[in-house]
């Protein structure tokens, strides 16, 4: 069993959800409270111990590598000006030289055409998978759970939350089998059942983990809905050959591409600190409350 130390990270997207916010700023750099959404994803897989993160980005992405940069104005700024605190959390987050690589998806052909062009600078070794868009919100990262699997099971493992069984027909369905660890083998993937036919109601949340064997199906995958390229389809046709099991996230995956899912990330992660929750939260509560009492007789 190889060890998983790279993870790619799919950055072309347009974001048209986000229309007109998106028009000139990547939908990655929009920020949950006070890190933009992409940062998350790679302190995710910083914490699981990935060593090298590939970004497959698009045109007009090009602040994403300049984020993940060394600003040198920027520290010397901060250090005259004492403020230690703002360039602690700089230098905390700052990537290792070398540990970051970014190639071009030319054209929106899909999820599954965004992992195949990163084939070359992943190479013949297993990676992880992460969409930006979903944000992890637990006392760990969900991908940190998804490793812990592999290293019990190897092969492939995909991470699963549960959904609401009638809303089956939103997501991608997988089937449950004999328990292992702290998920389960996957016994079939279905993209998007309806509620009466789907095999469970665990739906995948956007952590993989896989084999290098998935890059040589993807690019002789024929394009599926949408008239892209499904790493579904090509994940269907890996699981003749090879295990796949599910690691059952007990956090909450935030869907960070759609507005509501936004809106309750910025929430949630306002409400788990401190100096948020008191400073804003306080004052809104007393405020609903004033709204709630009968107002005084005249």
């Amino acid at each position: 069993m190889k060890r998983v130390r790279k993870a790619v990270i799919p950055v072309a997207g347009l974001g048209t959800r986000f229309l007109p916010a998106t028009k000139a700023m990547p939908k990655e750099m929009l920020t949950v409270v006070d890190r933009p959404v992409v940062q998350y994803a790679v302190d995710e897989a910083l914490e699981a111990g990935i060593e090298h993160i590939v970004f497959v980005t698009g045109r007009n992405k090009h602040v994403i590598e300049d984020y993940f940069d060394i600003q040198p104005e920027l520290l010397d700024t901060l250090t005259q000006s004492g403020k230690r605190e703002q360039l602690a959390s700089l230098q905390k987050m700052q990537l290792p030289a070398g540990a970051v690589s970014f190639t071009r998806q030319q054209a929106p052909h899909g999820l599954g055409h965004a992992v195949w062009c990163a084939r070359d600078l992943v190479g013949d070794e297993p990676f992880a998978l992460l969409l930006p868009d979903m944000v992890s919100f637990g006392k760990r990262g969900c991908l940190a759970g998804a490793m812990e699997l592999y290293g019990q099971t190897g092969g492939n493992v995909i991470a699963v939350e549960q959904c609401d069984p009638t809303e089956t027909n939103k997501y991608g369905i997988v089937g449950k089998g004999q328990d292992v660890g702290t998920g389960f083998a996957v016994t079939e993937m279905v993209e998007k059942p309806a509620p009466a036919v789907a095999p469970s109601n665990y739906y995948i949340n956007g952590r993989y983990i896989l084999q290098p064997e998935v890059f040589e199906l993807l690019g002789t995958q024929e394009r599926g809905a949408g008239n892209e390229i499904q790493l579904t389809d090509a994940m269907k046709r890996l699981a003749g050959s090879q295990p796949f099991h599910a690691h059952s996230f007990d956090g909450r995956m935030f869907d960070c591409g759609s507005k509501e899912g936004f809106i309750q990330a910025n929430v949630a992660f306002a409400l788990g600190r401190a100096d948020i929750r008191d400073l804003v939260f306080g004052p809104i509560a007393e405020m609903i409350a004033a709204e709630e009492r009968p107002a005084e007789a005249a």
